[in-house]
C-alpha cells in the first residue's frame, strides 16, 4: 500500500485511543463524519484560523486597524470552532469554566473583547498589539491547562 504522505492523520489517528477525545458529541455529529474527517476538520480550522490572524496581523502593520481587529478575532474563533469536530462545543464550553481553566477564559474572552474596543473605540495601534499579546498568552496558557504539568514545567522555565 503505497504511502499517502507526511500529512496522513489516519495513521496519526490509529495512535489516539477512540475514548479520549471521540467519546462525547461532537458538534458536526449530525454530518457523520468519521474520526479521520474530524481530525481534518480539526486542523484545517487550525490553519484557516492562523491564516486570517496572519493576514488581519499583516493588516495592522498596514495601518488598517478595524481589518486587523475583525481578521485576527475571526482567525481565533475559526480556530476555537474546530475543537467542535474533536470535542463538541458544550463540552469545551464546560471545560472553558472549570477551575483550573477560569481564570485564563476570562483573561482571554475579555482580551478579545479589548482589541474590538483599542481598535473601534480608542483607535490605538499599541493599545491593540497589547492586548493581542495578552490573548496571545491567556489562550496559551488556557491550552497548557490540558497536558498534563505542562504549566509547572513552563513556570519553572522562566524561573517562578
Amino acid at each position: 500500500m503505497p504511502s499517502k504522505g507526511w500529512f496522513n492523520l489516519e495513521s496519526a489517528g490509529g495512535m489516539i485511543p477512540e475514548t479520549q477525545f471521540f467519546e462525547g458529541d461532537s458538534a458536526f455529529k449530525f454530518l457523520g463524519l468519521t474520526r479521520t474527517q474530524r481530525l481534518y476538520g480539526f486542523v484545517g480550522c487550525l490553519i484557516i484560523g492562523f491564516a486570517l490572524s496572519l493576514l488581519g496581523s499583516i493588516l495592522l502593520f498596514l495601518g488598517q486597524l478595524g481589518s486587523f481587529a475583525v481578521l485576527y478575532t475571526i482567525g481565533i474563533m475559526v480556530s476555537l470552532v474546530g475543537t467542535g469536530f474533536v470535542i463538541g462545543f458544550a463540552s469545551q464550553f464546560k471545560l472553558m469554566f472549570k477551575p483550573v481553566r477560569i481564570i485564563a477564559t476570562i483573561v482571554f474572552l475579555g482580551s478579545v473583547g479589548l482589541v474590538f474596543v483599542g481598535a473601534f473605540v480608542l483607535r490605538n495601534e499599541v493599545l491593540c498589539i497589547i492586548f493581542v499579546v495578552i490573548e496571545y498568552l491567556a489562550y496559551t496558557w488556557y491550552n497548557l491547562s490540558y497536558i498534563p504539568y505542562a504549566r509547572s514545567a513552563v513556570l519553572k522555565l522562566v524561573g517562578m
